[in-house]
């Protein structure tokens, strides 16, 4: 079988902008009327584009609005290289593998197409573009009348002069392009829409791609990934910060979002169909969940905590978890102090009073930060860099963990949690919300506390008993609380709040804030939607919570095979056969397993037998099988 002839359109294809329309912004921008040429510029461009004027009138008119010389021209070129289109530029290994059997036509100029065309590996006499005339005096007169490309229909009469073997496929946005398939010149036309899309052009096409991996795909080539991207469909709920979604949108994925988290029922409908899903902490993704999610492939806590998701029964099914352990640790922290001062000096009941009308300036009860024992329970990331700050202001800093933990500056481990009680002024809790630290703090734990302590909770609501905290804080045993979390908590803001410790004398009480400042959930979303690319675009499990940890460098011209297995004797040993049964050549391999699962990583050849695929699918134990690239 013959293999097809590739044919791109330039402008708004192979790159993002119109070449005439960026010539104006470089050539217009001192000129007093820019703004109205630019405008009937970009009206001629889409009546061009859309078959309403004849190409070659809107070319002669655009240029004679431009008065453009070779500076302007030159000025664009230099920065060509940095207009290509996304999922041209995730695609340059297709270009330079197939170059002798693509050509790039357009009614554009071929000296501003040249260098991307060079990028790509694409030949000069497989460059069709009009040519730009000058004068003595470097201004563009002109273009070359004797170029097909530069009259109307000029397109199907340049192909069609090539005299081509085998399939043509054409891929473009505009009506010259569309023109190609209508005259007959090219087998398959492919209405590309990344940049822009054009009704009357997508009308006519055989297919509407929304990037290069598409058309690859259709046309069973094999491109920079394996399936298309934005056929890969994203569920954000929660308000997940606009940088997530900027980033997984610019990596070619399709993004859906929602305001607020969704009950069982409701994510069980809403996950049909979804690859990847996104939350924070308030959606409970359940094993029933797990077991309804018909594609899902990896899950993404845009937050700390995990407690919400059912980590076994993800990884029973091949799901991947990640979180985002360390980027709202600041802001945690920064509250905790904050949160600590204004206990100790009992400004929220003060602030309370004023509102009120009621003036009470006194010193009794009001104390210093500096020289006071802070006990923090649960030293991981977020407790040892109280610790830190803490100390800092002049406290002294004890603490105790489960696990073993380095000392940060002049920090005291305390082997037990009732040691740490009896000689902390100020109690703070930052430990995770495994079900095992269910009620870690309750009225025994209150009970061995210095008379007139300070307790804070930003971890989880589930860890304190709120109950015994509000009776300690009623007779005086506990002098103040900041409390963040909740063990119910509402799953939107329009959803209402009834807590035991409402209403009591210096408590603080917040509304699960601890990461939520603009630096914190910007950082989470970058984080976060990081390892969901790793994951998808490498198979790299770095920091994945419930797969074995893998990290992976980028696949270069290879095909790499995913594999997540139960982890039992001679999964491995069944694969390579399978493998090498099919005649393929491993070019590397990573295999790393917990107690429960296998995770083997295959790098091969790309030219193998596709049956080869369903051979490794059908392995037993096999949980999860995925081909990249």
């Amino acid at each position: 079988m013959t293999s097809p002839v590739f044919i791109f359109d330039f402008d708004s294809t192979l790159v993002r902008i119109e070449t005439l329309e960026a010539l104006a912004d470089i050539a217009l921008s001192d000129a007093p009327d820019a703004a109205a040429k630019k405008a009937e510029i970009a009206a001629l461009t889409d009546q061009a584009m859309t078959g309403q004027v004849d190409f070659g009138t809107a070319l002669r008119r655009r240029l004679d609005l431009l008065a453009l010389n070779r500076s302007h021209v030159e000025a664009l070129t230099d920065r060509i290289l940095d207009e290509a289109s996304a999922s041209i530029r995730r695609n340059v290994d297709f270009f330079e593998r197939h170059a002798e059997r693509v050509y790039i036509l357009s009614g554009g100029f071929r000296e501003v197409i040249a260098p991307l065309a060079a990028r790509l590996g694409i030949a000069a006499d497989h460059v069709l573009a009009n040519d730009l005339i000058y004068d003595a005096e470097g201004r563009v007169t002109g273009v070359d009348d004797a170029n097909p490309l530069s009259r109307e229909n000029g397109k199907p009469e340049v192909i069609k002069a090539l005299n081509l073997t085998g399939p043509v496929v054409m891929v473009g946005d505009g009506w010259t392009d569309a023109e190609v398939k209508l005259a007959g010149a090219a087998s398959r036309f492919y209405a590309f829409t990344e940049v822009v899309s054009r009704p009357k052009v997508i009308e006519v096409a055989d297919a509407t791609a929304a990037s290069l991996d598409e058309v690859l795909f259709a046309e069973g080539v094999a491109g920079r990934w394996s399936y298309p991207r934005n056929r890969i469909r994203m569920l954000l709920l929660e308000n997940i910060h606009p940088a997530a979604v900027e980033r997984l949108e610019e990596a070619g994925y399709s993004v859906e979002t929602m305001k607020g988290a969704l009950d069982e029922d409701d994510l069980i409908e809403a996950i049909k169909g979804v690859h990847v899903l996104g939350i924070r902490s308030k959606t409970n993704v359940s094993a029933r969940v797990l077991e309804q999610a018909d594609r899902l492939l990896a899950v993404a806590a845009f937050c700390i905590g995990t407690n919400q998701i059912d980590l076994e029964a993800a990884a029973e099914h091949g799901v991947a978890v990640f979180n985002a352990p360390y980027s709202n640790t600041r802001s945690v922290v920064e509250l905790a102090i904050g949160l600590t001062i204004v206990l100790m000096r009992d400004v929220a009941d003060k602030s309370a009073a004023m509102h009120q009308g009621q003036w009470n300036k006194s010193a009794t009860g009001s104390r210093e930060l500096r020289g006071k024992t802070l006990g923090i329970v649960g030293y991981g990331a977020i407790g040892s860099q109280l610790s830190v700050l803490a100390e800092g202001l002049g406290m002294r800093v004890i603490f105790h963990d489960l696990s073993e933990r380095l000392a940060l500056g002049n920090a005291r481990r305390m082997r037990s949690l009732d040691a740490l009680l009896a000689e902390a002024d100020v109690v703070s809790l930052h430990v995770d919300g495994r079900k095992d630290n269910a009620d870690v703090i309750g009225a025994a734990q209150f009970a061995k506390m210095k008379p007139g302590v300070l307790f804070l909770n930003l971890s989880r609501g589930h860890v304190v008993d709120v109950d015994a905290l509000a009776e300690a804080l009623k007779s005086g045993r506990i002098a103040g609380a900041a409390v963040d979390v909740f063990p119910e908590e509402p799953r939107t803001n329009a959803d209402p709040f009834a807590s035991p410790l409402q209403g009591l004398k210096n408590v603080i009480l917040s509304p699960h804030i601890g990461g939520s400042t603009e630096e914190a959930q910007e950082a989470i979303a970058e984080f976060a939607a990081e390892r969901l690319l790793g994951y998808l675009n490498r198979g790299d499990t770095t920091f994945c919570v419930n797969l074995p940890n893998v990290q992976l460098a980028e696949v270069s011209r290879a095909h790499r095979l995913l594999h997540i297995h139960r982890n039992q004797p001679g999964v491995l040993a069944e694969l390579n056969r399978a493998l090498s049964s099919a005649g393929l050549n491993i070019l590397g391999q990573h295999l790393k397993t917990d107690e429960r699962t296998g995770y083997v990583i295959t790098d091969v050849d790309r030219d193998y037998d596709p049956e080869v695929l369903k051979v490794l699918r059908d392995l037993p134990g096999t949980v999860r099988f995925r081909m990249l690239h």
